[in-house]
């Protein structure tokens, strides 16, 4: 067997040598087939497959040959070729690094590195980035094939194509450029990731800064980043040139510092930080110290330093930073720092490090030093050094804001410093809170002094001989009055033994303080040694000012005596320093107050001097103010206020750092300035303006009750009521008796509508001060502004006492105090005109009085031609029979004798001349004579126009004019009301007028636009509302209507006409449609009458409908007294003007009062009302209106007579109604018809009966719809047992359409008839199974299940009678208490159920109280309960 698989694998390899792959096949297929492991065999028969094609097969052999000897590299050749020939380039690629290893495993270093060039040169050209490093990695030291590629001999360079393996050979034996490409291709690689994965995390949601999101996704690479050990490689590797080197260590460098900032500085990974930090450290120290140009390492070195002082930073490390780096800001920053404090920049010593020597330049000047370092501090943000510097020569400059803002913003970059490096700088955020706490201290003192304290007291807790923070505190304790501790501290700054200059300055402030505990003598001595040493000194202007000032004030405060003595001191203190404020300030009081005699000239100059050169000398600003004040000099005043306030810091003034506002912190020194800038803002009406200087100012006297007065009144005038009210309360509390204040608080309850509160104010004030005019007109105008808003609430009764308030407060003013008469005499004219509105009173007695007073006052004064033409003078009013016309025609006289008083403006004439006009429009619309309703009415147009050439930029007079011209002349009424929406776009009473003027004249589509404008302006705006509705009836869109005045009515305000317009329309809307009529319908409309009513009590039209809608509702008794009183008012009328639409109204008032009458079976008081109402109506009018409302009077009147027995009468009266009414009034005549047929039979005759029937037939075919007449001639053919007429009257009804007979029959009266009918003969299935027909026919409708519910039920049927009514879910509200009764009444016959029949029956009684089946129904579940069946 062995020869014959060696002669096979014999055969096989000559055929593949021959190329004959197909034997090749066959001879290792049969080798395969003794020995399917055979190595060789699956070799060749995978190389003879590949050849032949099929590739499945050449796999699957080339695998089993790897499966069975995987440590033989022919199978694995083969099987890359398989894959290389079937582009397979990711197996391709597999089998060629396995190759690699096997070649390296058997150390073939030739084959391993042909093999692994082929491998590199296919990623290079197929690969991702990420695996031509991981080919390239194969070449370097520690790759598992490098053993194996080491012994490849060095290439010859003159010859690179000697070789195959030249690329790895080199390769081997030069690893630099391999370790130059791989880290290329991975910082590429890091930066591309890095900016993907920044740009996914971004668009997350909650995501953070980019700056954070930037952080943690460079953590996540850098942390397994391999860059570090490759850039170490470099540095390390033997042919690394010296740029290569240089450049490479700042790589390392940036990417150690980077990773540095990314890791957190507390957690788990502070070890980690703290190792990177400390190599970062010592990179940048290497480059420091071998001078390399790398601003990063330099930069670090010098930021993460710990210095207290700037000289700690080491300034030849600086000079060494200026010579390397000669063009960056921060060299700018130190060469200007160094020039301002004259330290040189180089100096010999600083030029034997190697760097390069800076060229001499001249000494520039010490403010261009610091313009140079603002300069370039501007792109020095984010450097502490910059900020350390900024913060020390603001310093120096005095200028302490900034060294504040310089400071916080130091100590905000440290914080990010400190959490970027790892490493606490507490030396340098030492020297930040003393900077800051510094600054605090002396800027606006004492402002900031709390926080400065805080801050000055964490410094001293760490170090307690700081002797800047001693100071600051010194001074912040001197400002709180706390001397004897002041004392302490400086005599502790002595003891430290400071600098010469600090020396002396603590000890002057330590003599002051010894001056301020009452020590006189100690500290004049020692003073006096502190001005005798300062005084040898030079450049020390300032500090000798102060110290001779100070000497000079410790005299003054020694006695009388001394203060003669001062004046040299005060003078040498000018003379040390002439700028030195506070020596002119004091200068000033010896020349006003000690030199004889008093220089008052010279010590307002020198106040003025002083308070020029520091406007923190309060007292000389506050005497100034008072010699301004005494002058009369107010806008001297406020600027010296003003300047006062900015002196010590203002509203706004040093509100720096950390959020710190006048609000939370502020507590002011000079509350006179502040006081002062509130009443001038308050008088300059600048309200808002005003509330903050008076808080400021409370702040330092809180008991200070002017503040609290006027910042109430500032309050108050700006809107902020609540807060008014609280600050005059309190104003109250510390002077209970001030009218003034009480006053304003009264005034501010009226501007809040709290009516009664400040009418209560008013008259507490009056109590004590009756005469006082301005509290009079308040509290009148105050009762009448009450007055409005109770009318317009609907509570007109307390509205009429409120007006009569307001005219009896004029009343008393007007005998009081002439002086105010015009003022006085508007407020009665308006309260007069408000109780006008009303048409009567009650309490007529009060209001007639009352106007007569007024009008008394009146009655010498001579008037107008045309008001004679208009009202009778004098006017009398006559107290019991007074009413709103009687009111008006008072408000046209007040308004008249207001304008013929001297002495009115332009703008109290306009207003004048306007009411009056107001008052006569009224007036010629109210009164009936009809030559003084023309004469007002032009006097009216007249006088609005004389207001408008006096004020003609009022839209109120324009749209009055409008108003006035509506009907008359359109055209002048449509400019009127463009004139004043130019002067008021948003005036939405006159879009409202100009839209209804627009639908008055038939342009609805401009009319809808108009009051869509309206509506826009103000949507509670309920006439806007009613021109809408319409506008909508005018379209024909009803619905819509009623909707729309359904809304208006629904709104706050009171507009009684829209009340009116809703019931009338919702009542029209009910009567000629064929809605059914129930009280949810008709509810609505009985509430907007009975509040219009209760307006307009005399108002005929609309007492008549209330009437109607209350017979609607059952109401009869109050639509009886409704009726009657509609009656009373238009006899009365009639009477007066025999007017005759005035009559007709009469009659058909009349008419309504019988039918009511019919109703309450008063027939012999129903046919009274008919006869007064045909006795009223015209026998000469033929119009339909007319005949119609005879027919209805002559039928109602037969109507009572049948009802009386007077049979004769009756039908005397039912022909006449029938011979009145025109042939087309079809419905009319038919109910006469049907009313005489009945009469007729009741009259009992045969030849009246057959009378009857005739007048039956004659009426049907007349109206062949007329289901009334079939159903009366039904009932009489049932009742005579006369089966013809039935069936002809049944016949007649079969033939009308169903629906038809529905509508035409609500309450299924044939369907009732024919089942009584059926009933009175006995045939109950018959009455049975006509009522089951109606119900087929109507499912849903609840009287035909109803009624088959009642006859179940006599029947004995009740849980059939049940379960009709519950078959119906969609029950009518109307007819929901007769179902609910028939269910109880099913219901009672089982026991069991008895309570729940006793709860359906006591609901139905409850639903419909008024329905006396229901009681019946009731009584009879009682009944059954108690009994038990």
């Amino acid at each position: 067997m062995a020869s014959f698989i060696k002669g096979k694998l014999k055969a096989a390899r000559d055929s593949l040598g021959k190329k004959d792959y197909k034997a090749a096949e066959e001879a290792a297929a049969q080798v395969l087939e003794y020995e399917p492991a055979n190595y060789n065999a699956n070799v060749f028969l995978g190389l003879a497959c590949l050849e032949l094609g099929n590739h499945s097969r050449s796999e699957q052999a080339y695998s089993k040959a790897i499966e069975s000897s995987p440590e033989q590299a022919l199978a694995w050749q083969g099987l890359s070729k398989f894959y290389e020939r079937t582009n397979r380039w990711q197996e391709y690629a597999t089998a060629l690094r396995r190759l690699a290893d096997l070649f390296a495993q058997q150390e073939d270093s030739l084959k391993c590195a042909e093999t692994l060039q082929k491998y590199i040169e296919f990623q290079r050209s197929s690969g991702t980035r990420e695996q031509v490093i991981k080919a390239l990695g194969l070449l370097l030291p520690g790759s598992p094939l490098y053993a194996a590629l080491s012994v490849l001999p060095e290439p010859d360079p003159t010859a690179p194509t000697s070789t195959t393996t030249y690329a790895v050979q080199d390769s081997i034996h030069n690893s630099l450029p391999t370790l130059e490409e791989i880290v290329s291709l991975i910082e590429r690689d890091e930066e591309e990731k890095i900016k993907k994965e920044v740009e996914r995390r971004r668009m997350r949601l909650g995501a953070g800064r980019p700056e954070k999101i930037k952080l943690d996704v460079g953590r996540e690479v850098w942390d397994a980043s391999t860059l570090p050990s490759l850039y170490n490689e470099l540095l390390n590797h033997p042919n690394t040139s010296d740029d290569l080197r240089r450049s490479t260590e700042s790589k390392l460098l940036r990417r150690k510092y980077q990773h540095l900032q990314s890791v957190p500085a507390v957690g788990a990974n502070s070890s980690s930080k703290q190792k990177l930090l400390s190599e970062v450290d010592d990179l940048s120290k290497g480059a420091v110290l071998l001078n390399l140009p790398d601003e990063l390492a330099w930069m670090f070195f010098i930021e993460s330093r710990d210095a207290y002082h700037i000289e700690d930073y080491d300034f030849r490390t600086l000079r060494r930073f200026i010579g390397i780096f000669p063009n960056l800001p921060l060299t700018a920053l130190l060469k200007g720092y160094f020039n301002y404090l004259r330290i040189p920049v180089c100096v010999d010593s600083a030029q034997g490090d190697g760097s390069p020597e800076p060229e001499p330049e001249p000494e520039p000047e010490r403010s261009d030093s610091f313009s140079s370092v603002l300069d370039a501090s501007a792109d020095l943000s984010d450097c502490l050094l910059s900020h350390r510097i900024l913060c020390q020569l603001y310093q120096l400059e005095d200028d302490y804001e900034n060294v504040i803002r310089a400071a916080e913003s130091g100590l905000e970059l440290l914080t990010k410093a400190e959490a970027s490096y790892g490493k606490r700088l507490q030396r340098v955020r030492m020297a930040f809170h003393v900077a800051l706490g510094g600054g605090l201290a002396k800027l606006f003192p004492p402002k900031h002094h709390v926080r400065a304290m805080e801050i000055l007291s964490d410094v001293l807790d760490q170090d307690a001989h700081n002797v800047p923070c001693l100071i600051s505190s010194g001074c912040i304790l001197q400002y709180s009055g706390q001397w004897s501790n002041a004392e302490t501290v400086f005599k502790h700054v002595i003891g430290l033994d400071p600098d010469h200059d600090v020396k002396w300055e603590a000890r002057e402030e330590w003599a002051w303080c010894i001056v301020k505990t009452g020590r006189l003598e100690e500290g004049i001595t020692e003073l006096k040694e502190v001005v005798q040493a300062l005084d040898y000194g030079e450049g020390k202007g300032e500090q000798q000012a102060r110290a001779w000032w100070r000497l000079g004030r410790a005299l003054w405060e020694s006695g009388d005596d001394g203060k003669e003595a001062t004046y040299k001191h005060f003078i040498t203190s000018l003379k040390r320093s002439s700028t030195f404020a506070p020596a002119f300030t004091s200068l000033g009081i010896y020349y006003a107050e000690v030199a004889s005699p008093p220089d008052l000239d010279r010590s307002s100059k020198c106040f003025q001097k002083a308070f020029e050169l520091d406007a923190r000398e309060g007292e000389a600003a506050r005497r100034l103010a008072e010699g301004f004040a005494e002058e009369r000099e107010w806008d001297l005043v406020e600027v010296v206020a003003r300047r006062t306030i900015e002196g010590e810091g203002g509203l706004e003034g040093g509100n720096i750092g950390k959020g710190e506002t006048i609000g939370a912190r502020y507590l002011p020194t000079n509350a006179w300035a502040w006081k002062a800038v509130g009443v001038v803002e308050l008088n300059r009406h600048n309200y808002t303006a005003a509330i903050q200087p008076f808080q400021v100012a409370l702040r330092a006297d809180q008991d200070d009750f002017i503040s609290w007065q006027r910042l109430g009144e500032s309050y108050a005038k700006s809107g902020r009521h609540t807060a008014a009210i609280k600050a005059l309360k309190k104003a109250l509390e510390l002077r209970p008796d001030d009218w003034m204040c009480q006053y304003l608080l009264g005034d501010v309850y009226r501007l809040l509508a709290e009516y009664p509160s400040a009418i209560q104010v008013f008259e507490g004030i009056l109590k004590l001060h009756p005469d006082d005019i301005c509290v009079l007109l308040s509290l009148a105008d105050t009762h009448l502004t009450h007055a409005r808003s109770q009318t317009a609430e609907g509570y007109h009764s307390r509205a009429e006492g409120s007006t009569v308030a307001a005219i009896l407060v004029t009343l008393e003013l007007l005998d009081g105090s002439p002086g105010f008469r015009r003022v006085a005499w508007k407020i009665a004219a308006d309260a007069v005109f408000e109780l006008s509105r009303s048409v009567s009173f009650h309490d007529v007695e009060l209001v007639g009085n009352t106007l007569a007073s007024l009008a008394s006052l009146m009655s010498p004064l001579e008037t107008n031609k045309l008001i004679q033409e208009v009202l009778d003078f004098p006017l009398l009013v006559e107290s019991r029979s007074v009413n709103g016309y009687s009111a008006l025609q008072v408000a046209v006289g007040a308004y008249h004798y207001r304008i013929s008083l001297d002495g009115l403006d332009d703008a109290s004439t306009a207003t004048a001349w306007f009411d009056l006009g107001m008052a006569l429009a009224r007036f010629s619309t109210g009164t009936k004579d009809e030559g003084r309703s023309n004469s007002a009415s032009n006097q009216a147009r007249e006088y609005i126009q004389k207001a408008l050439v006096i004020d003609p930029g009022n839209d109120a007079y324009w749209n009055v004019l409008g108003n006035l011209n509506f009907m008359e002349n359109p055209k002048l009424s449509q400019h009127a009301y463009i004139k004043a929406l130019e002067c008021n776009t948003r005036n939405v009473m006159t879009w409202t007028n100009l839209g209804l003027l627009y639908l008055h004249h038939g342009d609805a589509d401009i009319a809808n636009e108009a009051l869509y404008r309206a509506q826009t302006l103000d949507p509670d705006y309920v006439l806007a509302w009613v021109g809408q509705g319409l506008i909508a009836t005018a379209n024909g869109h009803h619905t819509e209507s009623h909707a729309l005045f359904a809304h208006a009515m629904s709104l706050s305000a009171d507009v009684p006409e829209a009340d009116l317009e809703f019931a009338k329309r919702a009542f029209e809307r009910l009567t000629n449609s064929n809605i059914s009529e129930t009280p949810e319908l008709l509810l609505p409309s009985f509430h907007a009458l009975d509040r219009y009513c209760k307006q307009r009590p005399n108002d005929a039209a609309a007492l008549h409908l209330f009437g109607l809608i209350c017979e609607r509702l059952n109401l009869t008794s109050q639509a009886l007294e409704l009726v009657s009183r509609t009656i009373v008012l238009l006899e009365h009328s009639y009477e007066e003007t025999e007017d005759v639409g005035t009559e007709e109204q009469f009659a058909a008032a009349n008419g309504t009062l019988g039918r009511l009458r019919l109703s309450t079976g008063d027939f012999a008081g129903a046919v009274e009302a008919f006869t007064s109402a045909l006795s009223l109506i015209s026998t000469d009018d033929d119009t339909l209106r007319t005949k119609t409302l005879q027919a209805h009077a002559q039928f109602g009147s037969g109507l009572g007579n049948f009802r009386l027995g007077e049979l004769e009468d009756a039908l005397g009266m039912f022909e006449s109604a029938l011979a009145q009414l025109p042939s087309e009034v079809v419905n009319v005549r038919g109910h006469v018809t049907i009313l005489l047929a009945q009469t007729l039979w009741a009259l009992g005759s045969d030849e009246a009966r057959e009378t009857a029937r005739g007048q039956l037939l004659e009426c049907i075919s007349a109206d062949p719809g007329n289901l009334m007449a079939m159903t009366t001639l039904l009932a009489m053919g049932i009742l005579d047992s006369d089966d013809s007429l039935v069936a002809a009257a049944l016949s007649e009804i079969q033939t009308m359409p169903v629906d038809k007979r529905v509508e035409l029959d609500p309450g299924r009266i044939v369907s009732q008839l024919l089942v009584k009918h059926h009933l009175a003969q006995g045939r109950d299935n018959d009455a049975l199974a006509e009522i089951q027909r109606a119900v087929h026919a109507q499912p849903l409708d609840i009287i035909s299940r109803s009624a088959l519910a009642s006859l179940l039920l006599q029947q004995n049927k009740t849980t059939a009678a049940a379960a009709v009514i519950r078959g119906n879910e969609n029950i009518p509200r109307g007819s929901l208490d007769d179902a609910i009764r028939i269910s109880a009444i099913s219901l009672a016959a089982d026991t069991k159920l008895s309570r729940d029949s006793l709860k359906l029956a006591q609901k139905s009684v409850f639903l419909a109280p008024w329905n006396s089946a229901n009681w019946r129904g009731l009584a009879y579940v009682r009944c059954a309960a108690a009994t038990g069946s």
